[in-house]
């Protein structure tokens, strides 16, 4: 199971088409060793400053990794 977070979480850095808040996450999910792997991807457009949006992301992606790993 491997996990992958890129983004914008500010104070700086937005721009109008990709503004502070702005938060791709990615998982991919190997059951086996001759599996292809399951990829998922998901965008997150969040609020807050940049210890909200941190926090925010990390829930989002260990919460996927729960769902993940028990199915």
């Amino acid at each position: 199971l491997s996990i992958a977070v890129t983004g914008i979480a500010g104070p700086t850095g937005g721009t109008p088409d990709k503004p502070v808040g702005t938060v791709w996450l990615g998982w991919a999910l190997k059951a086996g060793p001759d599996e292809t792997p399951q990829c998922q991807a998901r965008l997150l457009k969040l609020q807050g400053d940049r210890a909200a949006v941190r926090e925010q992301t990390v829930q989002a992606a260990l919460q996927q990794v729960l769902t993940l790993a028990s199915a």
